[in-house]
């Protein structure tokens, strides 16, 4: 996947004490050992951007796009920190995913940190099927292949959890090139889709000073491309 050009990144709602943005897909959130040397990350860009320190209050994927919650300061920051902790804060996910699953279910399945992080610890994602499609990708015996679009809601933050809780259930993330299935993935490209289908839709949390905020980052680009296949705006 390539890496968008350095740029000004959305801003989907901004204060004194916090903002949240809407990450490019194929943007790394800082640097890491999983990063493999890049220099383009998305705490420099919001740096430059806002002129002053930002506080990264959760993270995304490199190749996962949307709502990242970022404060200014060390005490919002502690206190959205609170909030994550304690699973105050909802999260919803836009997904595309390989079958067609019921039209409501629950994956609960531990999952371990990552790299070096072996422990594992419980993981809870609810998921919603949102729509469905059928392409004349072939599939084994048959002649075509089944999609189907997801609100993934996780309950819990674990390392890459809404993609291998999918590929636990058997219905793999179009366009995970770790987790999924690669003629599937295939199937997309040809339709000029390339990104990883995951996109951070929305997010709800209390702000410091009290007020329940909503924020919304609408599917873009080829996401945007992926959804029309459904017939979805």
């Amino acid at each position: 996947m390539s890496v968008p050009a350095t740029g000004a990144v959305p801003v989907l709602y901004a204060d004194e004490a916090l903002a949240v943005v809407d990450k490019p897909a194929g943007v790394a959130m800082h640097d890491s050992r999983l990063t493999g040397g890049e220099a383009d990350f998305l705490v420099d860009r919001l740096r430059a951007q806002f002129g002053r320190p930002v506080f990264l209050a959760h993270r995304l994927d490199r190749a996962t796009s949307g709502c990242v919650l970022v404060a200014f300061d060390r005490a919002a920051a502690a206190a959205l920190g609170e909030q994550l902790m304690s699973r105050e804060v909802d999260k919803q996910y836009l997904a595309v995913c390989r079958g067609w699953p019921e039209p409501a279910f629950v994956v609960d399945h531990p999952l371990d940190g990552g790299p070096g992080k072996p422990q594992k610890k419980p993981a809870i994602t609810e998921f919603v099927r949102l729509a469905t499609l059928e392409l004349p990708v072939p599939a084994g015996a048959f002649p075509t292949s089944r999609y189907a679009l997801l609100r993934a809601r996780p309950l819990t933050g674990r390392f890459r959890q809404i993609r291998r809780h999918l590929k636990h259930a058997s219905h793999h993330l179009i366009g995970d090139t770790s987790h999924g299935d690669g003629r599937h993935n295939r199937a997309f490209r040809a339709r000029g889709i390339h990104r990883m289908l995951l996109h951070a839709a929305g997010l709800a949390f209390r702000h410091p000073d009290g007020r329940s905020l909503r924020i919304e980052a609408p599917p873009s680009g080829e996401f945007a491309r992926a959804l029309a296949l459904f017939g979805t705006p």
